[in-house]
């Protein structure tokens, strides 16, 4: 596979924004163009920068694939990443519309925010702990939308890991008590999918020193405020016909949201 030159990255990188802001996601893959997972994430990259100098504002960071089988069906040996963009923050209750969205699909999932700055160097799982300010349950949305060939994984990653927008839910204090809870994905009121047994902090944080070490090898920091969606347990669902979308949590609360037809 052909490394690309800075002038095919940025060219990319432009063309994939604009994809995106007029909801053609991923239009660009129709050609079958070869990436390899390293230029897809510079692409990404680039991408944020130009989000950025237009005025747009980082609000944190998305694990993605934390599933093995997931990494598997993406060719990826980790998980993935994305960027958080505050214009695509929502608050439970929030109604939107379907047509701003390619195929939207929702993951149930878990975030953080953090207290401090994180330095890569002293990172540990018991520092992130000890970084995290509140949990929340979330909706994440998704374009569900995959032109290239498979797998798909230098796709998602130029696609900002297919990332477009959350819903957060209530805020719940810090603890570093051991807690076990469910988590549940509902479509108009039926469930799609349970998780259980999840235990808090060991499974919901686990890949958030993975992610602190990936963003510092291009120079990303993790900062005070930022939101960190901690991965999902399965793969971003269609929400097709259904309009009324919650993620409940027996221990950390319901976030609901409705999609307009």
């Amino acid at each position: 596979m052909i490394k690309l030159n800075q002038k095919e990255l940025n060219e990319y990188a432009s063309t994939i924004l604009n994809d995106y802001d007029s909801n053609n996601p991923s239009s660009i893959f129709k050609t079958k163009i070869k990436l390899s997972n390293n230029d897809a994430l510079l692409i990404q990259s680039k991408i944020s920068k130009l989000r950025i100098d237009r005025g747009e504002e980082v609000m944190g960071y998305k694990i993605g694939c934390v599933s093995k089988d997931t990494q598997k069906k993406m060719g990826f040996t980790q998980p993935a990443l994305g960027t958080l963009w505050k214009s695509e923050l929502y608050k439970s209750g929030v109604e939107l519309n379907k047509k701003n969205y390619s195929n939207p699909a929702m993951e149930a999932e878990f975030g953080v925010k953090l207290n401090c700055d994180i330095d890569p160097k002293l990172v540990s799982f018991d520092y992130i702990l000890n970084s995290i300010d509140s949990i929340y349950p979330l909706i994440e949305i998704h374009n569900l939308v995959f032109n290239g060939e498979e797998p798909y994984g230098a796709e998602l990653l130029a696609n900002n890991a297919l990332h477009a927008g959350v819903i957060l839910g209530p805020k719940n204090e810090f603890s570093k008590d051991q807690k076990i809870t469910d988590l549940k994905l509902i479509y108009d009121n039926k469930t799609i999918d349970t998780w259980t047994d999840k235990k808090w902090p060991f499974d919901i944080l686990s890949e958030v020193e993975w992610l602190v070490k990936e963003q510092a090898k291009i120079n990303v920091i993790l900062k005070k405020d930022d939101l960190i969606l901690t991965g999902a347990y399965g793969f971003p669902v269609p929400i097709n016909n259904n309009t009324l979308i919650k993620v409940s949590s027996s221990e950390f609360g319901d976030v609901e949201a409705k999609f307009k037809q």
